[in-house]
Parts: C-alpha cells; sequence; structure tokens
C-alpha cells in the first residue's frame, strides 16, 4: 500500500507503465462532468470506476483483494477511510475470488485504517487487502484499476 498526496504522484509513477497516464487523467479531469460508472481508456489494461457511496461504519465495511488488477483511490467529494490488512494474514474467506469481478472477500478486520481527503491517494496492490467506504456522508471518488504486470 502506498498513500500520498496527488502533488507528489511522480515519486511513484515509475513503479508501473500505466501509473502516470492514470494520475494524469485524474488530475486534468474535471469530475464535475463526469457521470458515474466505468470510464474506459485507449488502454485495455487500465480503466476507471467513478462512485458516489454513502460512508459506513468501520464494521460494515469489507476487506477485498484483487487479482488481476491495483487499485488507486482518490477522493473527489468527501473524507474515506479505508481499512488495511496485509495479504498473507487474511484467514477467513467469506466470498471466493469471482473472477469476472475480479474480487475476494473476506470476514477479516483490518489492522489499521488511513484518513483519505481529496488530492491524496492510496494504491491496494493484490496483496493489499483493503476495506472501502468508510466515512460520513456522502463520498465520491474515483478508482484507476490498473493491470498487474
Amino acid at each position: 500500500m502506498i498513500v500520498d498526496s496527488l502533488q507528489n504522484s511522480e515519486r511513484i509513477e515509475c513503479i508501473h507503465p500505466l501509473f502516470k497516464k492514470a494520475f494524469d487523467y485524474v488530475k486534468t479531469t474535471d469530475f464535475s462532468q463526469v457521470a458515474d460508472g466505468k470510464v474506459e481508456t485507449d488502454d485495455p489494461r487500465l480503466f476507471f470506476s467513478i462512485v458516489n457511496l454513502r460512508g459506513k461504519d468501520p464494521q460494515d465495511a469489507t476487506l477485498e483483494t484483487h487479482q488481476k488488477y491495483i487499485d488507486i483511490q482518490f477522493p473527489i467529494v468527501g473524507v474515506e477511510s479505508i481499512g488495511w490488512k496485509a495479504g498473507e494474514e487474511l484467514m477467513i474467506i467469506s466470498e471466493v475470488y469471482n473472477e469476472e469481478k475480479d474480487v475476494t472477500f473476506y470476514h477479516d478486520f483490518p489492522t489499521t485504517y488511513t484518513k483519505l481527503y481529496p488530492g491524496q491517494f492510496a494504491i491496494y496492490f493484490p496483496e493489499d487487502a483493503h476495506a472501502p467506504g468508510i466515512g460520513q456522508g456522502d463520498i465520491r471518488k474515483v478508482i484507476a484499476k490498473v493491470a498487474v504486470e
């Protein structure tokens, strides 16, 4: 997991060949003009999900992992907390891996929480279990889905 400010994204764009493209899109897009849903790019290994959600309590958030995609989560409106737990510490699967949705869900609880504000981001690799959507009120966010290479 990596957490930082968008203004520092250049430092980590070298980690994956599509990270720069993902950060450039988020930095240059007026999301008040973008509808919720999936946004495709000219590269099938990168797409975005624009999501509006109502913040939930920590005990109602579910840990998840992905095998095919890295998540870069960007809050646009509202403050979101995201729980985290190391993948090798996960013990209780609640829903087995769904290949079509690229997700496995767990009954485990996060070991730590990160609070993200607009202008910040968090990157979750396949080994990072994360429980998104924790917060108060309405949250709007962008999730870049970057194929693992």
